[in-house]
This record gives C-alpha cells, structure tokens and sequence, in this order.
C-alpha cells in the first residue's frame, strides 16, 4: 500500500506473537518486508516453522521467512516451553506449513533491507529476544542511523520480573543483545510488562475474536485459551496478556499508549539481577534518555483495534 510504514517482523513464536503477526497482515498501513525468527520462546527450528505456519493461516505464502540466531549472543538458550508448549504454539492444530524458508540467515537480511531501503523508512518490530538485531547492529553499524524505529515488547519497572523476581523473558534470554540494542542511537520504543500486564484477554475480549468467523479467529481463541492456565494467581484468573501484539497496535494507534522518554538500561552481570530493565522514570541520574518507555494503555481500546483487525483476515 503507498504511504504504508515498512517494518521488519523479528520474532520468536509463541502464541501471542502469533496475534501480532496477524494483526500486522491485516493492516494496510503496514508493509511486512520480511519476517526474520529468533530463538526465545522455543528453538529456532520450532520458531521459524511457526512464523511460516501463521503466515499459511493468513494467507500470506508470499511472505518471506528467514531463520535467524539459534542461541543468544554470549549465554545458553533459555526457553519458555512451559508457557507456550513444546512447539512454541501449542492449542490450535495448525498443519505443517509447506511454504519454503528463505535460505539468507535473518541478520543478513536486516542489513541488507536497511542499507537498500531509503534511510529513516523501515521499522524494526521485535517480538522476541533482540538476538538478531543486536548481531546485526554489531556486524554492520552504520545501520543503526537508518532505523527509523526499534519498537519491542519488554522489558519491566514498576511491574517487576515475569522470569525472575525481576526480569522479563524476551530481555532476559539474552540480556547482552538488549544493552546492545538500547546503545545504539537508533529511536526505540518499549512496550514493558507494565504494560502488557493492563491488556489481559478476558473470555469476553476473546469471545470477539471468535466472532470474527474465519480460521484466523478461531486459531486466537485456542492460542488463547492454551495460555489460561499460566499464573492464575499474578493476573487474577480472569485471562492472560496478550504482550506481543503491543508492538503493533503502537505502530497503528500510538494514542493507545503513554509513556516517558527516559534512559534505559539492562543489568547484565549480576547474577541476582541479570536481565533487569532499569528506566530512570524520575531522572534520578545525569545518564541520558534513550528510550520511550510506555506505562499505560487504553486496554479496551487495544483489544478492539486487535479484534477488527483480525475480522479483516
């Protein structure tokens, strides 16, 4: 579409980064260039499967899927499997996609996309771990300068740690690649678990993606209703968060979101606080901003944008 903003999928599905994706095909002021996995949630042989699988579930064999890094930038791979199951999107019965992988490695892609697109139009939506990402930046600087925005989910502050006392999952799997990341130049956005924690899919928010009436609809409600059962006690038993989709509902509707331009940082060598997202909300230091750091979403808001998209599908 003309005038549609260029971004650059990087993910490691996962159930609700399924949601994003879709929402993001659904979407006509978007242009998915490509979909770039990472490993996160599950393994990369598991991760790039499921990003092709969903793109199959939304009709979009067109899009190009790349596999990316298998393990994070200095530490063993760390899994979720206890939250989204064995293959990374367990609930639906999605059949093994057929469409083929692209056989260019992820971080050479983004490189290449971000040196041949014009400067300044092609935003990077990350999903998972900033693995990728922060490879690339390392192996290729100059391309820190054509970003025109990192938008990620994670992260944590007020609302503390969902992998660790303190950690959030995407930012502890690899820690290193995040402070890479946040000491790049490059604009960046944060949707944090202070977030992502006010947008829970209630039975009564997922019964209007059941009413879409098409596959897509009734592959969210399965993804959805797998993750029920993960920490009743942190989010009341009334449903789970949808996190990932964040990323995009702020690409599409930035008015859903408010937050502070604050400096970021991520501890990584402390063994009691290791991937911790420090934001200086009060600007208690001299350490400068690098970072739009969201704090509220208008949730009702979200989740209606989420279910008119995915109607489109």
């Amino acid at each position: 579409m003309p005038g549609a903003r260029k971004i650059i999928i990087d993910t490691d599905p996962g159930q609700d980064d399924a949601v994003a994706i879709l929402a993001a095909f659904a979407s006509p002021e978007l242009d998915v260039l490509a979909i770039t996995a990472v490993a996160g949630n599950v393994g990369l042989h598991h991760t790039e499967r499921n990003a092709r699988a969903i793109c199959e579930l939304a009709g979009r064999r067109d899009m190009r899927v790349f596999a990316g890094c298998d393990r994070p930038t200095r530490r063993p791979l760390m899994e979720a499997r206890h939250v989204h199951g064995e293959t990374g999107l367990d609930g639906p019965d999605l059949p093994p996609p057929t469409m083929p992988l692209q056989p260019e490695h992820a971080v050479d892609v983004i490189i290449e996309i971000l040196r041949t697109e014009p400067s300044g139009s092609v935003t990077l939506a990350a999903l998972g771990p900033l693995t990728n990402i922060a490879t690339a930046l390392g192996r290729a600087p100059d391309i820190a300068s054509r970003i025109a925005e990192i938008v990620f989910m994670g992260g944590a502050y007020f609302e503390l740690g969902n992998v660790t006392p303190v950690a959030e999952f995407n930012i502890y799997v690899d820690p290193d690649a995040a402070a890479d990341v946040f000491a790049c130049g490059a604009k960046i956005t944060s949707m944090p678990l202070d977030v992502t924690h006010r947008a829970l899919a209630t039975p009564e928010r997922v019964s209007a993606f059941q009413a879409a009436g098409n596959p897509a609809g009734a592959a969210i409600s399965q993804l959805t209703a797998f993750r029920d059962r993960q920490d009743p006690e942190r989010y009341g038993g009334i449903g789970v968060p949808l996190h990932d989709p964040c990323v995009i509902a702020y690409l599409l509707e930035p008015d859903l979101f408010a937050g502070r331009f604050v400096n970021l940082e991520v501890e990584t060598g402390s063994e009691l606080t290791r991937g911790m997202t420090v934001a200086d909300w009060w600007r208690r230091t001299d350490r400068q901003p690098n970072a739009t750091f969201m704090r509220e979403i208008d949730a009702e808001g979200y989740f209606r944008l989420l279910a008119e998209r995915i109607a489109r599908l």
